[in-house]
This record gives C-alpha cells, structure tokens and sequence, in this order.
C-alpha cells in the first residue's frame, strides 16, 4: 500500500482524494436532482453544471477510477428522463438559435448515456 507508482493518481492519498472528489460530485448532482426542477432548466447555473459534472464523472470512472459509493446505471437513467423533461419543457422559452436545440439535446443524450455505460462498464469489472 502507500505508493505504488510515479502517477498522479498511484498512491493511497491520491486514490482517497479522487474517491472523495467522485462522491462529491454523486452527491451534489443527486441533490440537485432531487431539488427544485427550476434549479436545471437551461439557463440556470445547474441546468449548465450538471452536464459538467456528469461529463468528469464519465471520464474517471472511463479511466478505471472509482468512488466508495459506485454510481449505477439505472440512477443515471433517471437522471436522464428528469433532467431532458425538464429540458425539453424549457428550451423555447428562450429562443435558441436555429438547430441550437438539436445539438444540444444530442449532446446532453451522449452525456447521460456515456456515464451510463461507464457506470454499467464499471459494476461489470
């Protein structure tokens, strides 16, 4: 145990910090979900943090990093159908530029999705 390596990540301490920083990340995206859905429309800081969060936790979990409470698949999915209900019901009300609206509900779809095979990907390991 200790250090087992030169990576930025290869010690103890670091794997700690990156698990701690995971959870964080679950627990704050839960906990917005779980609020006001005025919190994630579109033009509010949630409704543009939380792809963000979504996003980094894709990317660690993709590179083989975990946290002590693993996110499943079905709570991404969840997510998912909240947050795009949500979406949907609120993006004319500002006026996207044309085939702004196609492109991003495509991105935000990718960004559920992806973490979500991560998740699944990890619970298979």
């Amino acid at each position: 145990m200790g250090t087992w390596g030169s990576g930025n990540f290869e010690s103890d301490t670091a794997r700690d910090y990156l698990s701690s920083f995971m959870d964080r990340l679950v627990a704050e995206v839960a906990e917005v979900m779980d609020g006001d859905p005025v919190a994630i429309e579109p033009d509010e800081y949630w409704g543009v943090a939380i792809p963000c969060q979504l996003e980094l936790l894709q990317v660690l979990t993709r590179a083989g990093h975990s946290s002590d409470t693993p996110l499943r698949p079905e709570v991404v999915e969840r997510w998912k159908e909240h947050f795009m209900a949500v979406w949907e019901r609120t993006i004319d009300d500002l006026g996207p530029a044309p085939g702004y609206k196609e492109q991003r509900r495509a991105v935000l779809i990718r960004t559920f999705d992806q973490l979500a095979d991560a998740a699944a990907a990890g619970h298979a390991a």
